[in-house]
């Protein structure tokens, strides 16, 4: 059974977003996160309704050490943020 983090420099991350992130930008494209792709890893971050402190370092790492285009950034910054939001009120 594959692990559910995926520790880097001693921290843990979700091993799943990290691998939908991977396969983002392999093989395809320029390798940049587009914001088609940040739509995408938007997805499947908010499919459980929650926005843990492992997924906010996680999508923080992922956005400081992977490629993205401007448009993709803003869209998943715009995203995480407005849904972000409405998370905190109801939890």
């Amino acid at each position: 059974m594959a692990s559910h983090y995926r520790q880097i420099d001693g921290k843990k991350y979700s091993a799943e977003l990290l691998d939908i992130a991977d396969a983002l930008v392999a093989g395809k494209g320029d390798g940049r996160i587009s914001a088609e792709d940040a739509g995408e890893l938007f997805n499947k971050l908010a499919k459980d309704h929650k926005y843990t402190d492992l997924e906010k370092d996680t999508i923080a790492y992922i956005r400081e050490n992977y490629n993205w285009t401007d448009a993709g950034d803003a869209a998943l910054r715009f995203a995480v943020r407005s849904w972000a939001a409405t998370r905190g009120a109801a939890e």
